[in-house]
């Protein structure tokens, strides 16, 4: 495989899944996920600063999405509408790639306390991109914040159940995400 061939980025993504699947995450080089992908290591550094970042691979992106989502809801839509909004364009983004890869991604998180600890940030700037996005249509930061944390939360599960479920029960992630959303919502509700 050339290394100018399109693609190294998802390439390098897919490889170390793999790798930290098969041998762990402390045991995988970037030297390893650049020679399964097929390109060089100064390519591997050009997509990411260090192996760790694979795992924000595509962040940003989702943060964008939640973000425009959440901007572009009618504007008569509730804090929680609007989160609907940023997830449903967000989960639109998401594609058979993702849904294969998180199983094995979702073992490597659970193997290395590192990635855990990535992977905990990652929830913490979603959670911050939606804030943004909602304060900035006027939501009170504190409400902002609660429905940005229930947006992370309804994201998570809905992700959850689209790529480790069964597989004929629905290709839609915007629906499993809304679904969480809508039973997130309830069970605050009760909260009272």
């Amino acid at each position: 495989m050339s290394r100018w061939e399109p693609g190294a980025r998802e390439r390098l993504v897919v490889a170390a899944v793999d790798l930290f699947t098969e041998q762990g995450y402390d045991a995988t080089t970037v030297a390893q996920i650049a020679e399964r992908a097929g390109v060089t290591k100064s390519t591997f550094f050009r997509h990411f600063s260090d192996k760790r970042e694979l795992l924000a691979a595509g962040q940003e992106t989702l943060s964008r999405l939640l973000a425009e989502g959440i901007a572009e809801a009618p504007a008569h839509a509730s804090p929680l509408e609007s989160v609907a909004a940023g997830l449903e364009r967000a989960a639109c983004a998401m594609g058979s790639v993702n849904r294969e890869l998180a199983p094995r991604l979702k073992a490597a998180i659970a193997a290395s306390a590192e990635l855990q600890a990535r992977d905990a940030l990652k929830s913490v700037n979603l959670a911050a991109a939606m804030t943004t996005a909602l304060v900035a249509r006027g939501v009170p930061d504190t409400t902002a914040a609660l429905a940005a944390e229930l947006g992370v939360l309804a994201f998570k599960r809905g992700y959850a159940e689209w790529s480790g479920g069964d597989r004929g029960a629905t290709d839609d992630l915007a629906q499993t995400t809304l679904a969480a959303l809508d039973e997130l919502r309830a069970a605050s509700a009760s909260l009272r």
